[in-house]
């Protein structure tokens, strides 16, 4: 594989950075408002809030796609989330956070594994295979299907506004496994339907585990999934033949601290300032964002059958998020929802 955009790939890196100080200023100072006419101000945290949840995070599979050109797979996505928990533990240490407790750490290790080592981890593989970025999106969009059924085991009980939405998501997997970026890689295909499984799983027994407080249960579960990741790095043969230039630096750098550190505390805010359905709203805009980063960027296509199917399990996932929008807004004393998503 070679990137042929490889100027534009620089430009988006340079563009994103420079978003980097305002947005590390932005989440860690005090809330500030942009002012809007009317009687209504609209907050500039919750503006990037949702520019990080829509945008940050629908370009992680784009830049998956570059990094693993110059990294091996595994080997890139334990570095990251490795790097990127030390830094929250410590961080959330040094501001007083109590430390985990072994029960806390197995049960977020667990989570850790099955959300990042066989969740992210898939994706890396998978792309690495050849699977274009915006078709990973739109294969992990179908986690909130998976989430749903998983749920149902646990004796959560769906309506039929949600039946209906995973009969027709599944209707989209198989649509999109028709098109012609899944079907020269079997592979890829296999490993992406795992990744959405493994990370619905782990998000439904989250739940009914005793992990640590708020983001150190992040910080624990990145920690224990990264030294997985790199101990299956090991274990596979992975090797670096030479050391990656700058765009190989720069991708990791851009999952680390973008993809793992600045979008999640930018989700964490939202769930504690909108609805959750509204805070969940990157499963049917990341796809877009990554197909359209993807064509633009590294020349990507999508074929008719993807395009259609992407129709269909976005159209899936907003009638899965339409009975949330109808209850009541979740009050402040209720714990938020975990985080859900694979890249």
């Amino acid at each position: 594989m070679h990137f042929e955009s490889v100027p534009a790939v620089k430009s988006a890196f340079v563009t994103y950075f420079y978003l980097f100080a305002f947005l590390e200023w932005l989440f860690f100072c005090p809330a500030r408002e942009l002012p809007m006419p009317g009687p209504r101000r609209f907050p500039l945290p919750l503006i990037a809030a949702f520019f990080a949840l829509y945008v940050i995070w629908g370009s992680t599979y784009l830049v998956i796609r570059i990094g693993v050109e110059y990294w091996p797979p595994l080997l890139l996505a334990g570095i990251r989330f490795v790097i990127a928990g030390t830094l929250m533990y410590a961080f959330l240490r040094w501001r007083g956070a109590p430390a985990p407790t072994w029960a806390q750490w197995k049960a977020a290790g667990i989570i850790g594994i099955l959300l990042l080592t066989c969740g992210n981890g898939a994706v890396s593989v998978a792309e690495h295979t050849g699977v274009a970025s915006g078709v990973a999106a739109l294969a992990v969009a179908t986690v909130p299907l998976f989430t749903l059924l998983c749920g149902y085991f646990w004796g959560a009980r769906n309506t039929r506004l949600e039946w209906a939405g995973i009969v027709l998501g599944l209707i989209g997997i198989a649509m999109l496994n028709l098109g012609s970026n899944l079907q020269s890689s079997p592979l890829g295909a296999a490993l992406l339907i795992f990744a959405a499984a493994a990370w619905a799983f782990g998000s439904v027994w989250s739940k009914h585990l005793p992990l640590p407080q708020g983001a150190m249960a992040s910080a624990v579960e990145m920690l224990v999934g990264g030294v997985a990741l790199l101990i299956g790095s090991a274990i596979s043969g992975e090797h670096l033949d030479s050391m990656p230039p700058i765009e190989g630096w720069a991708a990791l750098a851009y999952l680390t601290f973008f993809g793992s550190i600045i979008a999640f505390n930018a989700y964490m805010y939202l769930l504690k300032n909108v609805r959750p359905a509204a805070a969940t709203s990157y499963a049917y805009v990341n796809p877009a964002v990554a197909v359209l980063l993807g064509i633009v960027f590294v020349g990507e296509t999508i074929g008719i059958e993807e395009a259609l199917a992407m129709a269909v399990i976005i159209s899936a996932v907003v009638l899965i998020g339409l009975p949330q929008w109808r209850r009541a807004p979740v009050k402040a004393s209720v714990a938020a929802p975990k985080e859900s998503r694979v890249n």
